[in-house]
């Protein structure tokens, strides 16, 4: 038993130093592979990003080229140590029904097709403020695309990576991508003094068409409508555009210095105990 063990081990030490040179040159290939795939993927990158009006797909394609010569290095040093078996099994695992065979690597398969989707769909556009499947929790500025995963930025600091999949399944709201985004409050007044609402709604109006960052030309002007009357409480639904490259901005600040502003005007025009809702 001793010698047939000795013998298997003297087999596998020959066969061992056979391959060694083989091994050595496969090592060197792959480590010019890596260092020559990190060249010029930076190259590519840098004329994408110089001829491409979408950085994301620039980055996106950056990366995939990066890792697809890092590939084609590693399938070479397989076919210089006699792993020809290996390589025409990863060659002819290289169509699409590849990436859906075995529960392993499904997700991952899954996520990386629809990263490539994502790509070249571009549903949004590095820095836009977008929310999936209307939840406020997975909210947030597009920090990048990865191969796998989308990160996102919330707007109290944490980050976010959402598999591509989820980010191609799930219904996108993008809130920056149009430019310009229209938002509303309600204005709830004691009109018994006037009459009628009629001299308030033009109060109002007048001082969200002049604030500042308020848009005012067509199509994107201000304006309210009367939404109800209680008895001597008249209910103002205000509408207002204003621009979303700063989602943040439009949507928190603006109008909370709105809503703020309306309240003191309506106290200087000595409408009593004036309220303003969301």
């Amino acid at each position: 038993m001793l010698h047939d063990l000795y013998e298997v081990l003297t087999t596998y030490w020959a066969h061992f130093l056979f391959l060694l040179p083989k091994l050595a040159v496969a090592l060197v290939l792959l480590v010019i592979a890596v260092f020559v795939a990190g060249r010029l993927s930076r190259l590519l990158g840098g004329r994408l990003q110089a001829r491409s009006h979408d950085p994301l797909l620039a980055e996106f394609l950056t990366r995939l080229s990066k890792w697809a010569f890092i590939g084609l290095g590693l399938l070479l040093a397989m076919q210089v140590i006699g792993a020809a078996g290996v390589v025409t099994g990863v060659l002819g695992a290289a169509g699409l029904t590849a990436f859906v065979v075995g529960f392993a690597l499904k997700d991952i398969a899954e996520n990386f097709l629809a990263g490539v989707v994502l790509a070249f769909n571009r549903p949004f556009r590095i820095h836009d403020t977008i929310q999936i499947r209307d939840n406020q929790a997975l909210m947030g500025r597009v920090e990048a695309l990865n191969l796998r995963t989308t990160l996102i930025k919330t707007f109290d600091g944490k980050h976010i990576y959402l598999p591509n999949a989820l980010v191609l399944r799930e219904p996108l709201i993008n809130y920056t991508r149009d430019g310009h985004i229209r938002q509303d409050f309600l204005v709830a007044i004691d009109i018994e003094q006037d009459k009628g609402p009629g001299r308030v709604q033009q109060l109002v109006l007048d001082f969200v068409r002049q604030y500042r960052d308020v848009e005012n030309e067509e199509p994107h002007t201000p304006y309210l409508i009367l939404e109800k009357t209680e008895g001597n409480v008249a209910t103002l639904h205000v509408y207002f555009w204003t621009y979303s490259e700063d989602y943040r901005r439009g949507t928190q600040r603006l109008k909370s210095e709105l809503m703020q502003g309306i309240r003191e005007l309506l106290a200087e025009q000595g409408y009593p105990h004036p309220a303003t809702v969301q």
